[in-house]
């Protein structure tokens, strides 16, 4: 696995298939990532403009595991720069929402323009002639290290990379075409949940790829009709394969034929029902009959409609080992009362306490713990096919967590087997 003191790691399919469990567990590749993706060229999440609808409003975020600060500024600008005092490397905002006119750190007292300008420093020019900065000291030269910032749909990315390409070229046409689904008309934030999973960030992205799992290891979904692997659906991926949609119609698979798959499973009991469904009831709000659309958008980022709630997540990576899920729960500014609560009500099946998503982080945890020393070997991964990694006009599938594979081996310099 390593020559002169470099791990190497082993991609014996060339359309990955198999994965090395070494990618999962590799502290040395974590911060490799760190540097390739999240501060390469990709548009990573980093907010909703509702959530800094004022000037001087801020939002604390994360990208990878740098931490970063947005704001809008006085110009009504957005902009975003690593929380980070370019004196002496404090934390400079501490507060994870607020409103400011400036930044100050709070060891030194730098103070800091919304633009991510320095504007002060203390006894800078020191007291009767001792101390202070020397002459050459420039403060335009010492401001915040600042992130190119572009929005789509009031949806705030942003990139370390001057040379990333566009935003919307980076979206492509598959995520533009999802984010003006969702985001058709001006939204209101309802509420925050988040959670600390201990397992790797990108254990959990597959996760996200993975339609097949959901029809099994979620049995309140499957039970309540919510989602069935027997529904019709599918996963579409954009043209690069980093980004990629899956969709379940509920109502659309025959009784008979659910009855009969899931029966050795011991799942979707036609004879249990909820005595309040409306926790998952679903109004088509689009008229395209989808009950679960899943949008994520490589590296960390997922907008979701499971029934009738809408919901971002953000990966913030951790260490090589455990991660942040954080939820975003948002509806929209003219929705009436009976409809907002009924979101409100939707959000107990995802979230930290979720009735769907808790299983999703223990069987992230249940991964990291049983590969931590698995080097030598490889997860299987062919449920829908292997060889070309294309569209799918089903949910029984894995191939979208291939795609992903293969657009971070482009980026991390990983090259594939032959076969």
């Amino acid at each position: 696995m390593s020559r002169d003191g470099e791990r190497t790691f082993t991609w014996p399919k060339a359309d990955y298939s198999r994965v090395p469990y070494g990618v999962f567990t590799d502290p040395d590749l974590y911060d490799e990532e760190q540097k390739r993706i999240f501060r390469g060229p990709v548009w990573c999440y980093l907010a909703l403009e509702a959530e800094i609808p004022n000037p001087g409003d801020h939002k604390t975020t994360f990208v990878g595991d740098t931490p970063v600060v947005v704001n809008r500024g006085p110009d009504g600008d957005i902009r975003a720069f690593v929380n980070r005092c370019a004196h002496r490397g404090t934390q400079l905002v501490r507060t994870p929402f607020g409103n400011h006119d400036t930044y100050t750190c709070v060891y030194h007292h730098w103070c800091y323009d919304l633009r991510g300008n320095l504007i002060g420093v203390p006894f800078q020019r020191g007291i009767d002639g001792a101390g202070g900065m020397p002459e050459s000291f420039d403060k335009s030269a010492h401001g915040l290290h600042m992130l190119d910032v572009a929005t789509y749909r009031g949806v705030i990315f942003g990139t370390f990379d001057p040379e990333s390409e566009p935003l919307e070229a980076f979206l492509d046409d598959l995520s533009l075409e999802y984010l003006d689904r969702v985001f058709r008309k001006p939204i209101e934030v309802l509420g925050y949940s988040r959670q600390r999973i201990p397992a790797n960030w990108k254990v959990y992205f597959e996760n996200l790829r993975d339609p097949y799992h959901a029809g099994l290891l979620h049995q309140f979904v499957v039970t309540t009709g919510v989602f069935r692997n027997t529904q019709a659906g599918g996963t579409i991926m954009d043209r690069k394969k980093r980004h990629e949609v899956h969709y379940g119609i509920m109502d659309s698979d025959d009784s008979a034929v659910t009855s009969s798959q899931y029966e050795d499973l011991g799942m979707a009991d036609p004879e249990v029902r909820l005595a309040d469904p409306s926790i998952f009831e679903v109004v088509d709000e689009v008229g395209d009959g989808r009950a679960v659309a899943f949008l994520s958008v490589f590296p960390t980022a997922v907008f979701q409609q499971i029934s009738t709630s809408v919901m971002t997540r953000q990966i913030r990576p951790r260490r090589h080992d455990e991660f942040e899920l954080y939820w975003t729960a948002f509806g929209y500014t003219d929705d009436p009362p009976a409809l907002r609560h009924k979101r409100l009500m939707q959000t107990n099946m995802m979230g930290s306490a979720g009735i769907t998503s808790m299983e999703d982080g223990v069987v992230g945890a249940l991964i990291q713990d049983s590969i931590r020393r698995e080097d030598d070997f490889h997860s299987v991964i062919e449920m829908g096919g292997i060889g070309p990694i294309e569209n799918q006009q089903t949910v029984i599938t894995e191939v979208p967590i291939r795609g992903f594979w293969s657009y971070y081996c482009e980026l991390m310099g990983m090259p594939a087997g032959e076969q």
